[in-house]
């Protein structure tokens, strides 16, 4: 195949994971419309937008912009961190498994924030770095016991499911131990619940998702390269080990950020770079189109958590939960399948 060929091929894939990133997105913001809009205080479009610029009466105001908008731009944050984490992840270690929440890099994170907040009754930035630093350690825990010479993607996606319960186990002594009013809120918050968002927590996620999703875009030509195995990606002037590093670094820093405000979320990560793919049909990193779908997936789970269960409620997180399981159940089988 000829260059220009190639070319052609790689303008084609480009632009239509432009238009699925784009189509993603769009959705995304029309499940946030529909956040703010639904609810006992009915608000309709034609006000719940001018009310998210502040323009309307007091009690739409106080609807859109305090209770419904803080809590709808969290789950799209969130979301988005996941599914491009997830993205990340995977193409990184080329395994469809190897999502932050099933390695244990949100049960690291979701520990470090648990004891910032029951141990020493901390908030705002300081949970933000206490989730990044048990990320960041449950990372480095993962990589040290899952290296053995190199990095293999089954041992490292083996390893992190222990440090996962490893995690769960400690997350659930330094419950036992709290108070119950800070039990009852933080284990709300393990669920997977954007119900309660702090301003300052919103705004942290909101500029660090930025930073790290220009760091994501960075370092999407060097996935592509680790997609076809180290010996090519070195032959093309790519330090393997390096561009793994840092892929996962960028990848464990939205973790901790999206988690640090909406709880360990459940399986958003491990499912929208999936959708992305078959949608993008290319087998690419598929970086962009993964964090739209998450964005869309998370915003309309919580929707859904919030107004389609009758006089019931349920957050997020349990949710992504029913959806994720059965995906990960089918992934399991479909790779045993393929290793027979």
């Amino acid at each position: 195949m000829s260059i220009l060929a190639l070319g052609r091929i790689r303008r084609r894939q480009r632009a239509r994971g432009a238009v699925v990133a784009a189509a993603a997105a769009g959705l995304a913001l029309v499940l946030l419309l529909l956040a703010l809009v639904l609810g006992v205080a009915g608000v309709p479009p034609q006000r719940a937008l001018p009310a998210v610029f502040g323009v309307g009466d007091r009690l739409d105001l106080l609807v859109v912009q305090q209770l419904r908008l803080p809590r709808a731009l969290a789950a799209v944050l969130a979301g988005a961190a996941f599914g491009l984490a997830g993205a990340l992840f995977q193409s990184t270690l080329r395994n469809n498994l190897a999502s932050p929440d099933i390695l244990g890099i949100s049960g690291g994170a979701s520990l470090g924030a648990v004891t910032a907040v029951v141990g020493y009754g901390a908030s705002g930035g300081v949970v933000t770095l206490s989730a990044l630093g048990g990320g960041i350690a449950a990372a480095v825990a993962i990589w040290a016991l899952a290296w053995r010479g190199g990095l293999h993607g089954l041992r490292f996606v083996l390893v992190g499911v222990g440090v996962s319960y490893v995690c769960a186990s400690l997350i659930s002594w330094r419950l036992s131990e709290a108070d119950h009013r800070d039990a009852g809120s933080v284990l709300l918050w393990t669920v997977g619940s954007v119900a309660d968002v702090r301003d300052e927590l919103l705004g942290l996620l909101a500029a660090g998702v930025a930073v790290l999703a220009v760091l994501a875009a960075l370092v999407a030509r060097d996935q592509r390269r680790l997609a076809l195995g180290d010996d090519h990606a070195a032959s093309l002037g790519l330090h393997a080990g390096r561009a793994r590093a840092t892929a996962l670094l960028i990848g464990v820093g939205l973790v901790a950020l999206a988690t640090a405000v909406a709880g360990p979320v459940a399986f958003v990560a491990l499912v929208s770079p999936a959708i992305a793919r078959r949608l993008l049909d290319d087998g690419g990193p598929a970086l962009a189109a993964s964090a739209a779908v998450g964005a869309a997936l998370t915003i309309g789970a919580d929707v859904v958590g919030q107004h389609a269960l009758g006089p019931m409620t349920a957050p997020v997180g349990v949710v992504t939960g029913l959806v994720g399981a059965p995906y990960l159940l089918w992934l399991l089988a479909r790779s045993e399948r393929g290793g027979r």
